[in-house]
């Protein structure tokens, strides 16, 4: 059994100016997405039409803003609408934590469609450039979780060999690190899929679906491990509310997919 090592969340201190990890994993999340996509854009499917790396700029300065901003808005309204709806001052109070990953999703979708509005290409082309280009930044959020000790999973048998204590649990307890867990499956493994799954040329909206179906899948699992919050606890039929925010993400994602196979161009 482990000990949450207790990382000081400050990276780097330079007199009055302090880097925290988690800032740094974001950046490290920006910078993987630079350059996958810029490969992705090299592709001859994606070059022929005209695709380029400051296509790849801007498509990284909306997907940022679509994050921060949806993934804000989807706490606010999915995990704590009660609260917030007393606090409305707070709603914008990103510095005071909580973000939610499903909100965030929504908030990239919206900036893609504006994207592809703005600049005269489909909304699927969009999305199927970046979508195998996503999960590596995912992996990173985890791996802030983890320095963190946050997000911590749900008491494990003491003899698994990787239990760990989460102090900031409050409790001694043995626990699944969960976010490790994500990392691996919603992050490195589902970009290992993803990304050789699109090598090859798919129909429009397809390597979009398998996205949203992986991610709901793997998210669905790791759920299972993760403690619930404790504001929310468990929902119907004893899932979590990220489990049940997968349902729907996971069935739009083979509509998807049925409906961009169906195309014979």
């Amino acid at each position: 059994m482990w000990v949450h090592p207790q990382f000081d969340p400050i990276a780097i201190k330079l007199g009055p100016l302090a880097v925290h990890w988690y800032g740094l994993t974001y950046l490290a999340a920006f910078a993987l997405f630079l350059f996958l996509a810029n490969r992705r854009v090299a592709q001859p499917q994606f070059a022929q039409t005209g695709w380029s790396r400051r296509d790849v700029d801007d498509l990284l300065f909306f997907g940022v803003v679509g994050v921060v901003l949806g993934g804000r808005l989807g706490f606010v309204l999915f995990y704590k609408p009660d609260y917030y709806l007393h606090n409305l001052d707070e709603v914008l109070a990103v510095w005071k934590g909580g973000m939610a990953f499903h909100g965030g999703l929504l908030g990239v979708i919206a900036a893609m469609a504006l994207f592809a509005k703005l600049r005269g290409r489909k909304f699927f082309e969009v999305t199927d450039l970046i979508a195998p280009c996503v999960p590596t930044g995912l992996a990173m959020g985890r791996l802030g979780n983890f320095i963190n000790g946050e997000l911590w999973g749900r008491a494990a048998d003491p003899s698994l060999p990787w239990a760990m204590v989460f102090p900031q649990s409050g409790s001694p307890l043995p626990r699944h690190p969960s976010q490790l867990y994500q990392f691996f499956g919603e992050g490195l493994l589902l970009f290992a899929l993803l990304w050789l799954y699109a090598r090859k040329p798919r129909q429009t909206g397809q390597v979009s679906g398998m996205f949203l179906i992986g991610y709901g899948l793997f998210r669905f699992m790791a759920e299972y491990f993760r403690e619930p919050d404790d504001y929310l606890g468990l929902r119907a039929l004893n899932l979590s509310q990220g489990q049940w925010l997968c349902v729907p993400m996971v069935a739009a994602g083979v509509l998807i997919w049925a409906l961009s196979s169906r195309r014979k161009t």
